[in-house]
């Protein structure tokens, strides 16, 4: 099953696909280049809209997409810590225990680290033992990080939930 999520500050899925023109311009506006455009193999209720698969690239936070949406199929959401905890929902973590090193007796927390929202939307626990949170908004830096393959923490989409 092939995982993807939609940008930060997307609106819900019915919304955002009678919203979205399929202009690109979010895709322009990353400066990560996470985000990538279906095409036509996915049907033409996709096609054209913006999709970020985390584990081949995750999500930043920069906003910047929301910023550029001219019809506000991706909201614009500040950089800020609390403006983006309260808005952002993109999908949630979930941590593999019988494929986390951590959780087998070894030290790692790479996800952790990767977080950025440490302490807020993940946290350890001995061994750095991944906990994720409700806070978790899903942008997928802990997938991504993840040393595991498989890996051990994944992204589940809201629109998939």
């Amino acid at each position: 099953m092939v995982r993807w999520l939609r940008p930060p500050g997307s609106l819900a899925e019915d919304g955002f696909l009678s919203r979205c023109i399929r202009c690109g311009q979010c895709g322009e506006a990353c400066p990560n280049r996470c985000i990538q455009f279906f095409g036509v193999g996915n049907g033409l209720v996709h096609f054209g809209t913006p999709y970020i698969r985390p584990r081949d690239k995750a999500c930043i936070l920069c906003m910047r997409c929301g910023e550029i949406c001219p019809t506000q199929a991706i909201q614009p959401i500040p950089r800020k810590a609390k403006a983006i905890l309260a808005k952002v929902r993109m999908g949630k973590a979930v941590v593999d225990k019988h494929l986390c090193l951590s959780y087998r007796g070894e030290t790692c927390g790479v996800c952790y680290r990767a977080c950025p929202l440490q302490d807020v939307a993940l946290k350890v626990q001995r061994l750095e033992q991944p906990v994720v949170t409700e806070a978790c908004v899903g942008c997928g830096l802990c997938e991504r990080a993840c040393i595991q393959m498989p890996q051990a923490i994944r992204i589940i989409p809201h629109h998939a939930a």
